[in-house]
Protein backbone atom coordinates (compact mmCIF):
# COMPACT_ATOMS: atom_id res chain seq x y z
CA UNK A 1 0.00 0.00 0.00
CA UNK A 2 3.41 2.23 0.09
CA UNK A 3 2.56 3.59 3.95
CA UNK A 4 5.32 2.55 5.25
CA UNK A 5 8.38 5.37 4.83
CA UNK A 6 11.37 4.21 2.66
CA UNK A 7 13.78 5.69 4.66
CA UNK A 8 13.59 3.95 7.95
CA UNK A 9 15.61 0.74 8.89
CA UNK A 10 12.69 -0.83 10.40
CA UNK A 11 10.21 -0.76 8.01
CA UNK A 12 12.42 -1.86 5.08
CA UNK A 13 13.16 -4.87 7.88
CA UNK A 14 9.91 -5.52 8.13
CA UNK A 15 9.10 -5.33 4.53
CA UNK A 16 12.06 -8.19 4.03
CA UNK A 17 11.20 -10.22 6.92
CA UNK A 18 7.29 -10.59 5.97
CA UNK A 19 8.13 -11.52 2.45
CA UNK A 20 11.18 -13.77 3.48
CA UNK A 21 9.08 -15.37 5.98
CA UNK A 22 5.88 -16.43 3.75
CA UNK A 23 8.07 -17.51 0.61
CA UNK A 24 10.95 -18.97 2.56
CA UNK A 25 7.88 -21.25 4.09
CA UNK A 26 6.21 -21.74 0.70
CA UNK A 27 9.64 -23.10 -0.52
CA UNK A 28 10.11 -25.42 2.27
CA UNK A 29 6.45 -27.23 1.98
CA UNK A 30 6.78 -27.19 -2.04
CA UNK A 31 7.72 -30.92 -2.31
CA UNK A 32 8.90 -30.55 -6.16
CA UNK A 33 10.89 -27.78 -4.92
CA UNK A 34 12.16 -28.40 -1.94
CA UNK A 35 13.31 -31.87 -3.20
CA UNK A 36 14.90 -30.64 -6.31
CA UNK A 37 15.23 -26.96 -6.71
CA UNK A 38 16.36 -25.71 -2.92
CA UNK A 39 13.85 -25.08 -0.71
CA UNK A 40 13.03 -22.05 0.87
CA UNK A 41 16.23 -20.04 0.39
CA UNK A 42 15.94 -20.38 -3.14
CA UNK A 43 12.04 -19.44 -3.32
CA UNK A 44 12.67 -16.49 -0.93
CA UNK A 45 15.94 -15.33 -3.17
CA UNK A 46 13.64 -15.92 -7.02
CA UNK A 47 10.39 -14.85 -5.49
CA UNK A 48 11.58 -11.48 -4.09
CA UNK A 49 13.31 -10.85 -7.87
CA UNK A 50 9.97 -11.69 -8.94
CA UNK A 51 8.11 -9.58 -6.98
CA UNK A 52 10.48 -6.60 -7.72
CA UNK A 53 10.09 -7.35 -11.30
CA UNK A 54 6.43 -7.25 -11.84
CA UNK A 55 6.23 -4.45 -9.53
CA UNK A 56 4.45 -6.59 -6.35
CA UNK A 57 6.92 -4.81 -4.22
CA UNK A 58 6.97 -0.64 -4.56
CA UNK A 59 9.76 0.73 -6.94
CA UNK A 60 10.74 2.87 -3.93
CA UNK A 61 11.11 0.02 -1.52
CA UNK A 62 13.02 -1.78 -3.59
CA UNK A 63 15.62 1.13 -4.31
CA UNK A 64 15.51 1.38 -0.27
CA UNK A 65 15.93 -2.25 0.11
CA UNK A 66 19.30 -2.13 -2.46
CA UNK A 67 20.34 0.88 -0.42
CA UNK A 68 20.31 -1.22 3.01
CA UNK A 69 22.10 -4.20 1.73
CA UNK A 70 25.00 -2.65 -0.75
CA UNK A 71 25.56 1.20 0.20
CA UNK A 72 24.76 1.35 3.95
CA UNK A 73 26.54 -2.00 4.23
CA UNK A 74 23.76 -4.36 5.56
CA UNK A 75 25.66 -7.56 3.45
CA UNK A 76 29.28 -6.49 5.07
CA UNK A 77 27.52 -7.04 8.12
CA UNK A 78 26.33 -10.45 7.06
CA UNK A 79 29.35 -11.82 5.32
CA UNK A 80 31.89 -11.07 7.99
CA UNK A 81 30.11 -12.43 10.93
CA UNK A 82 29.92 -15.41 8.88
CA UNK A 83 33.71 -15.48 7.68
CA UNK A 84 34.90 -14.49 11.58
CA UNK A 85 32.78 -17.16 13.32
CA UNK A 86 33.35 -19.96 10.44
CA UNK A 87 37.66 -18.94 10.54
CA UNK A 88 37.48 -18.40 14.79
CA UNK A 89 35.69 -21.73 15.51
CA UNK A 90 37.21 -24.07 13.17
CA UNK A 91 40.03 -26.23 14.66
CA UNK A 92 43.64 -24.47 14.09
CA UNK A 93 44.86 -27.79 12.74
CA UNK A 94 42.46 -27.71 10.67
CA UNK A 95 42.48 -24.59 9.31
CA UNK A 96 46.11 -24.97 8.33
CA UNK A 97 45.14 -27.81 6.48
CA UNK A 98 42.38 -26.45 4.85
CA UNK A 99 44.09 -23.55 3.34
CA UNK A 100 47.44 -25.53 2.07
CA UNK A 101 45.17 -27.35 -0.34
CA UNK A 102 42.64 -24.66 -0.98
CA UNK A 103 44.32 -23.21 -3.82
CA UNK A 104 44.83 -25.95 -5.83
CA UNK A 105 41.13 -27.04 -5.58
CA UNK A 106 40.65 -23.32 -7.21
CA UNK A 107 42.94 -24.17 -9.91
CA UNK A 108 41.74 -27.69 -10.88
CA UNK A 109 38.33 -26.07 -11.19
CA UNK A 110 39.16 -23.08 -13.36
CA UNK A 111 41.04 -25.78 -15.35
CA UNK A 112 38.41 -28.16 -16.03
CA UNK A 113 35.45 -25.12 -16.44
CA UNK A 114 37.76 -23.69 -19.18
CA UNK A 115 37.84 -27.24 -21.13
CA UNK A 116 34.49 -27.71 -20.75
CA UNK A 117 34.03 -24.53 -21.83
CA UNK A 118 35.71 -25.00 -24.75
CA UNK A 119 33.80 -28.06 -25.55
CA UNK A 120 30.44 -26.30 -25.48
CA UNK A 121 32.24 -23.71 -27.66
CA UNK A 122 32.64 -26.58 -30.24
CA UNK A 123 28.95 -27.85 -29.75
CA UNK A 124 27.57 -24.18 -30.01
CA UNK A 125 29.84 -23.13 -33.14
CA UNK A 126 31.37 -20.35 -31.15
CA UNK A 127 34.68 -19.11 -31.54
CA UNK A 128 37.13 -20.94 -28.60
CA UNK A 129 39.04 -17.53 -27.97
CA UNK A 130 35.12 -15.31 -27.24
CA UNK A 131 34.11 -18.35 -25.04
CA UNK A 132 37.67 -18.45 -23.20
CA UNK A 133 37.05 -14.08 -22.98
CA UNK A 134 33.40 -13.85 -22.51
CA UNK A 135 32.17 -16.41 -21.02
CA UNK A 136 35.09 -18.49 -18.88
CA UNK A 137 36.80 -15.76 -17.48
CA UNK A 138 34.25 -13.54 -16.12
CA UNK A 139 32.31 -16.54 -15.02
CA UNK A 140 35.23 -17.90 -13.13
CA UNK A 141 36.08 -14.03 -12.11
CA UNK A 142 34.64 -13.87 -8.21
CA UNK A 143 31.79 -11.85 -9.34
CA UNK A 144 30.58 -8.32 -10.77
CA UNK A 145 32.57 -5.77 -8.93
CA UNK A 146 35.75 -7.73 -8.69
CA UNK A 147 35.61 -9.58 -11.46
CA UNK A 148 33.10 -8.84 -14.70
CA UNK A 149 34.06 -4.70 -14.57
CA UNK A 150 38.02 -4.69 -14.31
CA UNK A 151 37.87 -7.49 -16.58
CA UNK A 152 36.21 -5.14 -19.49
CA UNK A 153 38.42 -2.32 -18.38
CA UNK A 154 41.45 -4.46 -19.15
CA UNK A 155 39.77 -5.59 -22.00
CA UNK A 156 39.73 -2.59 -23.77
CA UNK A 157 43.02 -1.78 -22.18
CA UNK A 158 44.52 -4.95 -24.25
CA UNK A 159 42.70 -5.22 -27.53
CA UNK A 160 41.15 -1.52 -27.91
CA UNK A 161 37.74 -2.93 -28.40
CA UNK A 162 34.85 -1.72 -26.54
CA UNK A 163 34.98 -2.43 -22.97
CA UNK A 164 31.39 -1.86 -22.53
CA UNK A 165 30.13 -4.43 -25.45
CA UNK A 166 32.47 -6.97 -23.67
CA UNK A 167 30.96 -5.71 -20.13
CA UNK A 168 27.20 -6.44 -21.66
CA UNK A 169 28.08 -9.90 -22.58
CA UNK A 170 29.93 -10.76 -20.14
CA UNK A 171 27.47 -9.65 -17.22
CA UNK A 172 24.77 -11.25 -18.79
CA UNK A 173 26.68 -14.63 -19.14
CA UNK A 174 27.65 -13.85 -15.24
CA UNK A 175 24.35 -13.71 -13.90
CA UNK A 176 22.92 -17.28 -16.44
CA UNK A 177 26.36 -19.04 -14.64
CA UNK A 178 25.69 -17.80 -11.31
CA UNK A 179 21.64 -19.64 -11.41
CA UNK A 180 23.29 -22.18 -12.60
CA UNK A 181 25.91 -22.32 -9.55
CA UNK A 182 22.30 -21.93 -7.55
CA UNK A 183 21.17 -25.06 -9.21
CA UNK A 184 24.33 -26.89 -8.58
CA UNK A 185 24.48 -26.53 -5.28
CA UNK A 186 21.06 -27.92 -4.34
CA UNK A 187 22.33 -31.09 -6.52
CA UNK A 188 25.17 -31.16 -4.56
CA UNK A 189 23.67 -31.59 -1.66
CA UNK A 190 21.13 -33.86 -2.76
CA UNK A 191 24.16 -35.63 -3.81
CA UNK A 192 25.71 -36.02 -0.74
CA UNK A 193 22.82 -36.79 0.64
CA UNK A 194 22.45 -39.71 -1.24
CA UNK A 195 25.87 -41.01 -1.04
CA UNK A 196 26.80 -39.86 2.75
CA UNK A 197 30.68 -41.04 1.48
CA UNK A 198 30.82 -37.75 -0.54
CA UNK A 199 30.48 -35.29 1.97
CA UNK A 200 31.38 -33.53 5.05
CA UNK A 201 27.86 -32.49 6.02
CA UNK A 202 29.66 -28.88 6.49
CA UNK A 203 33.09 -29.99 7.27
CA UNK A 204 35.91 -29.46 3.93
CA UNK A 205 38.30 -31.92 5.41
CA UNK A 206 38.47 -35.46 5.46
CA UNK A 207 38.72 -37.33 8.70
CA UNK A 208 39.24 -33.71 10.71
CA UNK A 209 39.86 -35.81 13.70
CA UNK A 210 42.74 -36.50 12.91
CA UNK A 211 43.55 -33.16 13.61
CA UNK A 212 42.26 -32.63 16.74
CA UNK A 213 43.63 -30.60 19.95
CA UNK A 214 43.23 -31.18 23.81
CA UNK A 215 41.15 -27.87 23.64
CA UNK A 216 38.71 -29.34 20.77
CA UNK A 217 37.76 -32.08 23.47
CA UNK A 218 37.21 -29.76 26.64
CA UNK A 219 33.95 -28.79 27.51
CA UNK A 220 32.35 -25.99 25.86
CA UNK A 221 31.56 -22.86 28.14
CA UNK A 222 27.82 -21.47 28.45
CA UNK A 223 27.45 -18.77 26.08
CA UNK A 224 25.27 -15.69 27.64
CA UNK A 225 24.53 -12.61 25.86
CA UNK A 226 27.44 -10.88 27.20
CA UNK A 227 29.46 -13.07 25.16
CA UNK A 228 27.43 -12.85 22.08
CA UNK A 229 28.12 -8.95 22.06
CA UNK A 230 31.89 -9.64 22.56
CA UNK A 231 31.46 -12.02 19.43
CA UNK A 232 30.24 -9.09 17.80
CA UNK A 233 32.99 -6.92 19.15
CA UNK A 234 35.87 -9.41 17.66
CA UNK A 235 33.95 -8.99 14.52
CA UNK A 236 33.66 -5.33 14.64
CA UNK A 237 37.63 -5.28 15.37
CA UNK A 238 38.37 -7.01 12.32
CA UNK A 239 36.44 -5.63 9.73
CA UNK A 240 37.98 -2.12 11.59
CA UNK A 241 41.13 -3.29 10.86
CA UNK A 242 40.71 -4.99 7.24
CA UNK A 243 39.35 -2.36 6.27
CA UNK A 244 41.99 0.15 7.00
CA UNK A 245 44.43 -2.11 5.31
CA UNK A 246 42.65 -2.98 2.25
CA UNK A 247 41.67 1.02 1.80
CA UNK A 248 44.70 2.67 2.57
CA UNK A 249 47.59 0.13 3.92
CA UNK A 250 47.77 -2.23 1.30
CA UNK A 251 44.98 -2.03 -1.11
CA UNK A 252 46.99 -4.51 -3.73
CA UNK A 253 50.06 -6.05 -4.54
CA UNK A 254 51.19 -5.82 -7.54
CA UNK A 255 48.31 -6.26 -10.36
CA UNK A 256 46.31 -7.96 -7.30
CA UNK A 257 44.13 -5.98 -5.67
CA UNK A 258 43.03 -7.18 -2.12
CA UNK A 259 39.74 -6.84 -1.13
CA UNK A 260 38.87 -6.10 2.40
CA UNK A 261 36.89 -9.38 3.18
CA UNK A 262 40.34 -11.57 2.02
CA UNK A 263 42.10 -9.44 4.85
CA UNK A 264 38.97 -10.80 6.63
CA UNK A 265 40.28 -14.29 6.62
CA UNK A 266 43.90 -13.57 6.98
CA UNK A 267 43.15 -11.59 10.10
CA UNK A 268 40.77 -13.71 11.87
CA UNK A 269 42.85 -16.75 10.55
CA UNK A 270 45.94 -15.35 12.51
CA UNK A 271 43.76 -14.75 15.20
CA UNK A 272 42.56 -18.01 15.68
CA UNK A 273 45.90 -19.67 15.30
CA UNK A 274 47.88 -17.60 17.49
CA UNK A 275 45.19 -18.60 20.20
CA UNK A 276 44.42 -14.96 20.90
CA UNK A 277 40.59 -15.21 20.78
CA UNK A 278 38.73 -16.26 24.09
CA UNK A 279 36.58 -19.25 23.19
CA UNK A 280 33.59 -17.37 25.07
CA UNK A 281 33.71 -14.82 22.60
CA UNK A 282 34.85 -17.20 19.35
CA UNK A 283 31.22 -19.16 20.36
CA UNK A 284 29.43 -16.20 20.49
CA UNK A 285 30.38 -14.82 16.99
CA UNK A 286 29.26 -18.33 16.30
CA UNK A 287 25.77 -17.83 18.02
CA UNK A 288 25.08 -14.64 16.39
CA UNK A 289 26.32 -15.85 12.83
CA UNK A 290 23.59 -18.39 13.76
CA UNK A 291 20.91 -15.98 13.87
CA UNK A 292 21.37 -14.47 10.43
CA UNK A 293 21.52 -17.69 9.04
CA UNK A 294 18.57 -20.03 10.45
CA UNK A 295 15.71 -17.33 12.01
CA UNK A 296 16.84 -14.62 9.55
CA UNK A 297 17.77 -16.30 6.53
CA UNK A 298 14.35 -15.72 5.11
CA UNK A 299 14.98 -11.80 5.14
CA UNK A 300 18.54 -12.17 4.04
CA UNK A 301 18.00 -14.35 0.92
CA UNK A 302 14.74 -11.45 -0.12
CA UNK A 303 16.58 -9.09 0.09
CA UNK A 304 19.62 -10.23 -1.51
CA UNK A 305 17.05 -11.35 -4.49
CA UNK A 306 15.78 -7.65 -5.01
CA UNK A 307 19.01 -5.57 -4.69
CA UNK A 308 21.14 -8.16 -7.02
CA UNK A 309 18.90 -10.19 -9.19
CA UNK A 310 17.84 -8.28 -12.90
CA UNK A 311 15.39 -10.93 -14.16
CA UNK A 312 14.85 -7.85 -17.25
CA UNK A 313 18.97 -8.73 -17.68
CA UNK A 314 18.39 -12.55 -17.09
CA UNK A 315 15.55 -12.94 -20.07
CA UNK A 316 17.27 -10.73 -22.42
CA UNK A 317 20.11 -13.35 -22.36
CA UNK A 318 18.14 -16.13 -22.64
CA UNK A 319 19.44 -18.46 -25.48
CA UNK A 320 20.07 -22.15 -25.49
CA UNK A 321 23.83 -21.66 -26.79
CA UNK A 322 24.36 -19.23 -23.69
CA UNK A 323 22.39 -21.83 -21.21
CA UNK A 324 24.48 -24.55 -22.75
CA UNK A 325 27.98 -23.16 -22.73
CA UNK A 326 27.20 -21.64 -19.47
CA UNK A 327 26.26 -24.75 -17.79
CA UNK A 328 28.91 -26.78 -19.18
CA UNK A 329 31.60 -23.76 -17.44
CA UNK A 330 29.53 -24.69 -14.00
CA UNK A 331 29.57 -28.61 -14.50
CA UNK A 332 33.35 -28.03 -15.70
CA UNK A 333 33.80 -26.23 -12.03
CA UNK A 334 32.30 -28.61 -9.89
CA UNK A 335 34.19 -31.37 -11.28
CA UNK A 336 37.83 -30.08 -11.18
CA UNK A 337 37.51 -28.20 -8.24
CA UNK A 338 35.37 -31.56 -6.35
CA UNK A 339 38.37 -33.85 -8.16
CA UNK A 340 41.42 -31.93 -7.02
CA UNK A 341 39.94 -31.09 -3.56
CA UNK A 342 39.55 -35.01 -3.06
CA UNK A 343 43.25 -35.67 -3.90
CA UNK A 344 44.68 -33.08 -1.24
CA UNK A 345 42.04 -34.29 1.43
CA UNK A 346 38.91 -32.42 0.99
CA UNK A 347 35.40 -33.96 0.57
CA UNK A 348 33.97 -33.70 -2.81
CA UNK A 349 30.96 -31.83 -2.04
CA UNK A 350 31.93 -28.90 -0.01
CA UNK A 351 34.82 -28.59 -1.91
CA UNK A 352 33.00 -28.79 -5.75
CA UNK A 353 30.40 -26.31 -3.77
CA UNK A 354 33.29 -23.98 -2.25
CA UNK A 355 36.38 -23.97 -4.83
CA UNK A 356 34.23 -24.40 -7.72
CA UNK A 357 31.08 -23.14 -7.46
CA UNK A 358 31.78 -19.99 -5.56
CA UNK A 359 34.31 -19.29 -8.57
CA UNK A 360 31.98 -19.20 -11.02
CA UNK A 361 28.88 -16.94 -9.07
CA UNK A 362 28.80 -13.43 -9.25
CA UNK A 363 30.49 -12.59 -5.66
CA UNK A 364 29.54 -12.07 -2.07
CA UNK A 365 25.66 -11.71 -3.24
CA UNK A 366 26.25 -15.22 -4.85
CA UNK A 367 28.33 -16.74 -2.20
CA UNK A 368 25.00 -16.26 0.17
CA UNK A 369 23.00 -17.79 -2.43
CA UNK A 370 24.67 -20.63 -3.49
CA UNK A 371 25.33 -21.78 0.41
CA UNK A 372 22.21 -21.11 1.18
CA UNK A 373 20.60 -23.20 -1.81
CA UNK A 374 23.63 -26.08 -0.62
CA UNK A 375 22.78 -26.17 2.94
CA UNK A 376 26.21 -25.05 3.55
CA UNK A 377 26.59 -21.46 5.24
CA UNK A 378 29.39 -22.53 8.00
CA UNK A 379 31.65 -22.69 4.53
CA UNK A 380 31.81 -18.95 3.82
CA UNK A 381 35.46 -18.36 5.12
CA UNK A 382 36.00 -20.69 1.92
CA UNK A 383 33.84 -19.16 -0.32
CA UNK A 384 35.24 -15.93 0.10
CA UNK A 385 38.55 -16.87 -0.44
CA UNK A 386 37.34 -18.17 -3.98
CA UNK A 387 35.61 -14.92 -4.64
CA UNK A 388 38.43 -13.04 -3.86
CA UNK A 389 41.85 -14.69 -4.06
CA UNK A 390 40.30 -16.65 -6.58
CA UNK A 391 39.09 -13.48 -8.55
CA UNK A 392 42.62 -12.52 -8.52
CA UNK A 393 43.93 -15.19 -9.54
CA UNK A 394 41.53 -14.76 -12.66
CA UNK A 395 43.07 -11.26 -12.83
CA UNK A 396 46.30 -12.46 -13.84
CA UNK A 397 44.87 -14.66 -16.03
CA UNK A 398 43.43 -12.21 -17.66
CA UNK A 399 46.25 -9.87 -17.91
CA UNK A 400 48.44 -12.90 -19.77
CA UNK A 401 45.63 -13.73 -22.04
CA UNK A 402 44.37 -10.99 -23.14
CA UNK A 403 47.76 -10.22 -24.77
CA UNK A 404 47.96 -12.63 -26.66
CA UNK A 405 44.92 -12.21 -27.69
CA UNK A 406 45.98 -8.52 -28.82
Amino acid sequence: MGLLPEDNMLAIISIMLTFGFVLYELGERLPIWNDYIGGGAVMAFFGAAAFEFYGVIPEKYATAITFFYDDYGFQTLFISLLIVSAVLTVNRKQLLKAFSGYIPAILGGIGMAAIFGIIGAMICGVEIDRVIAYYVLPIMGGGNGGGALPISEMWEQSTGKSKEEFYSVAFAILNIANNFAILGAVGLNILGNKYPKLTGNGELLKNPEKYSLAEDHAPKPKIGLNDIGGGLLVTCAIYALSYTVSEFILPSIGPVSLHMYVYTVIFAAILNVANLIPAEAKLGAKRLSEFFTKPLMCMCMCGIGIAFMDLADFIAALSWQNFLIAAMIVLGAIIGSGAVGMMVGFNFVESAMTAGLCMANRGGSGDLQVLGAGKRMSLMSYAQISSRIGGAIILILCSIIFGFMA
